[in-house]
């Protein structure tokens, strides 16, 4: 399919004609309720709009550049595999749990197949269901693995919430436990709600709900959806923001600018060892880092991924306007002056290696 017209004036007749034929194609494919996710560069595929809507914002603010690829939209990445897919059967997982696959309904199969770089094979199926096809799931180790052996670390997290995505919250419901878990804590994330608060919220739907499988507290929700790779570190901080307690300065009991304690102040009411010091010690302020290196391992799992990240370089356009930083002149000031680093076209995750010292 000719897609030159996403690079042309939005004034010109190919540009338009283009549109048409973008919105035929997306509305034949992935149209959901009348609706597809709007590719324009102010709503980037992340809302949801009306065909009218659509047209509007593409004439008006421009197509997304760079997505050459329309996979929001119906439109499927080449099947290729890399050393390291496995390929699996869920329904038999499915089956060895006495689970009956459902059509889910809560969007939970495309949150997997992008948490664990899972991609349908079966190229007659056009529907997001992954309980009732084979497909390919690019997890593992490395190795070459049969379906008898033991899965991978990741494969086995990628079973369980396959399990988890498919237990329904309550007779009749047409959720899943797992979408219950993802929706409390983003609830909690949006109204800014305590640990404590959340509790409380999870008893009193258990007390209505007796019969629903709602987890016990808000640490059982954090077991259901750790293996989603949400987590994140603590780094303990001057509350200043003069420093951070990690690398050569993790064992500072104060900041080495303020001088500010490391912990909050003494509190009577806390329990005391027999020097005198707090027992459990309370830190004043904490960083959460999400690491970026298991990001950078998950992207770089699956073939289909990998290859983004090296869009930079084969896959560009060179038309003079500053669209990605490798066009810039520091970048190419860099390139020259380490040659055998800039060698590597995976360069895109340079800015890990600055970062990394600041």
């Amino acid at each position: 399919m000719d897609k030159s017209w996403m690079y042309k004036s939005r004034l010109s007749q190919e540009y338009e004609h283009g549109v048409e034929e973008f919105l035929k194609f997306a509305f034949d494919n992935a149209s959901q309720d009348g609706m597809i996710v709007c590719p324009c560069i102010k709503c980037v595929n992340i809302h949801w709009r009306t065909r009218e809507a659509v047209l509007e914002h593409l004439i008006c603010d421009g197509i997304l550049q760079g997505y050459t690829c329309w996979f929001f939209h119906g439109e499927r990445v080449p099947s290729h595999t890399t050393n390291i897919s496995t390929t699996v059967t869920d329904a038999s997982i499915l089956n060895s749990h006495n689970i009956t696959p459902q059509v889910r309904k809560d969007g939970m199969d495309e949150l997997l197949r992008d948490a664990f770089n899972m991609h349908q094979v079966d190229q007659e199926t056009s529907g997001p269901n992954i309980c009732n096809t084979d497909v390919e799931v690019n997890v593992g180790d490395g190795t070459d693995r049969g379906v008898d052996d033991e899965p991978s670390p990741e494969a086995a997290k990628f079973y369980k919430l396959l399990i988890e995505m498919n237990e329904k919250l309550y007779e009749g419901s047409k959720h899943s436990r797992l979408y219950f878990c993802i929706r409390l804590f983003h609830l909690k994330c949006m109204c800014g709600m305590t640990g404590k608060g959340l509790d409380l919220l999870i008893e009193f739907l258990k007390e209505f709900f007796p019969s629903a499988a709602i987890p016990r507290s808000s640490h059982d929700s954090k077991k259901v959806i750790k293996d989603l790779g949400l987590g994140y570190d603590k780094i303990h901080s001057c509350p200043n923001d003069c420093m951070l307690y990690w690398d050569l300065n993790e064992h500072q009991q104060s900041c080495h600018v303020c001088g500010h304690s490391r912990w909050v102040s003494n509190d009577p009411k806390q329990s005391l060892d027999d020097d005198g010091d707090i027992v459990n010690k309370r830190p004043a302020k904490v960083l959460r880092y999400f690491p970026l290196i298991p990001r950078l391992q998950r992207i770089f799992m699956s073939s289909k991924t990998a290859a983004d990240m090296v869009w930079h370089v084969t896959g560009r356009s060179n038309d003079g306007c500053l669209r990605h930083l490798a066009i810039a002149e520091a970048w190419k000031s860099f390139d020259a002056r380490y040659p055998d680093f800039c060698f590597e076209p995976r360069e895109n995750v340079r800015a890990w290696s600055f970062f990394r010292w600041i």
